[in-house]
Order: C-alpha cells, then sequence, then structure tokens
C-alpha cells in the first residue's frame, strides 16, 4: 500500500491511486452541520462511493468516522461557540478529530491555536479540506497521540472515542497523563459503551444529529474529565 496524504494520493500500486482531495471535493458536497449555525463539513451521501477510496486500502483499514459529523463532536462544537470564553486564546488539541468540526469551532470561539489530530490519513485530508471550506486555520497531525508524553496545549477535546473497550482505556490513560501535566479535558459524547462516568463531571447536554442516523437526533453530554477517585 502506498499513501502520501500530502499530495492526497491513496492506492495500493496495482490499482489505479486516487487523488483523495479531488474526490472529496467532487463527491462529497458541503452540508451543514445540524443544529450548528455556520459551520458546514464534507459528508459522504448515498451517492458518493465512498468506497472507492476504502476499497483500495485508503485510510489504513480505519471506518470513514471522518466522513460524518458524530454526536459527541456536535455538542462540544455547539458547546465552544455557545460559550467561547471557555477557549478563547487558549490553544486547543481535538483528540480523534475524524472531520475536523470541534477544531474548527474552536477556531470560530476564539481560540488562539488549534490542533486536530487522527491516525486516519483520510481524515487528516478531510479536515484540511473542512478547515478551509469554513475559512479558518486548523494544524492537522496524523498520529496516535495517546500512545506519547501530553502535547503542549492549554485544553483537550475528546469527542466520541469512548465506543470500543481497548481504545477507551488507551485514552483515558493518555488523559489521565495530561490531567498531571495540567492540562483541561472536555469530552463531548451520548453515552457510547465504554464512556467512564466516574471519571466525569456533567456540563452540559446538547440535542444533536449522531453518525449514520439520518433525520434523528440524540443527547450528547459535555463533560469535564476529572482525576480517579481517591
Amino acid at each position: 500500500m502506498s499513501a502520501t496524504v500530502g499530495t492526497a494520493e491513496i492506492g495500493p500500486a496495482h490499482l489505479p491511486r486516487v487523488d483523495v482531495e479531488a474526490f472529496i471535493l467532487a463527491n462529497m458536497p458541503l452540508v451543514p452541520v445540524p443544529s450548528i449555525a455556520g459551520i458546514s463539513l464534507h459528508t459522504a451521501q448515498p451517492s458518493s462511493g465512498l468506497w472507492r477510496l476504502l476499497g483500495q486500502g485508503g485510510g489504513g483499514g480505519h471506518s470513514p468516522y471522518w466522513a460524518y459529523p458524530w454526536a459527541g463532536g456536535a455538542a462540544l462544537a455547539r458547546h465552544f461557540l455557545a460559550h467561547p470564553e471557555i477557549v478563547r486564546g487558549r490553544s486547543v488539541l481535538d483528540l480523534g478529530a475524524g472531520s475536523g468540526l470541534v477544531a474548527i469551532a474552536a477556531v470560530r470561539a476564539g481560540a488562539a491555536s488549534t490542533i486536530a489530530a487522527d491516525i486516519d490519513p483520510l481524515a487528516a485530508v478531510a479536515t484540511r479540506l473542512n478547515a478551509a471550506a469554513n475559512g479558518v486555520g486548523v494544524s492537522v497531525v496524523q498520529d496516535d497521540l495517546t500512545k506519547g508524553p501530553p502535547p503542549s496545549v492549554d485544553m483537550i477535546a475528546v469527542g466520541d472515542l469512548f465506543y470500543d473497550r481497548q481504545l477507551a482505556l488507551r485514552v483515558t490513560a493518555f488523559l489521565d497523563r495530561c490531567l498531571v501535566a495540567g492540562i483541561d479535558i472536555l469530552v463531548g459524547d451520548p453515552g457510547r459503551a465504554f464512556l467512564p462516568y466516574q471519571r466525569l463531571r456533567p456540563i452540559a447536554e446538547y440535542q444533536v444529529a449522531d453518525f449514520g442516523e439520518t433525520g434523528a437526533t440524540k443527547h450528547a453530554g459535555v463533560f469535564s474529565f476529572t482525576a480517579c477517585p481517591a
């Protein structure tokens, strides 16, 4: 397999290479995010033919979570826009950024700098395109930051990363290291299977659309991630 995010070409050597940027621009229209005024994302439609990217091995085998907004990210985005003082003048990391929705909202709310990190190379391309379409600057990192030390940021926003047991354990361990480093952490989630409720302090709740649920909405909370109880 070959993947070059810089030139946005992905595909194994024996198949035609796909220009990911061109594919997204041509097949995934900008769609307003439900319940979030002023932000639109390149979003997969039934006619998008997303399999043409994924079928060639694009994204390294990752599911195309970047192709749709998720409820937890939507709740964080709404919260930042409704309470800009939370991020104004601060550096923010959008962990597991997917489409980059949370990072875009943080910039719109006045963040001094924003990093969108995701392990999927297609997510990195989509985030760059979505940030440009919304007229904001976002630094994009394609890497698994949970394996490393705490980043040099003031706040970490975590949307929808507790749907898998092993991922939830890895993210929680990383967030614990970040708490020790003095970083504020906000979690947005509609109640995924492995959400660590005992570590969360509820802050707000929003009615938002979720991944794969056309026309439906659900409650998603915004929480402060706290230290492990003694």
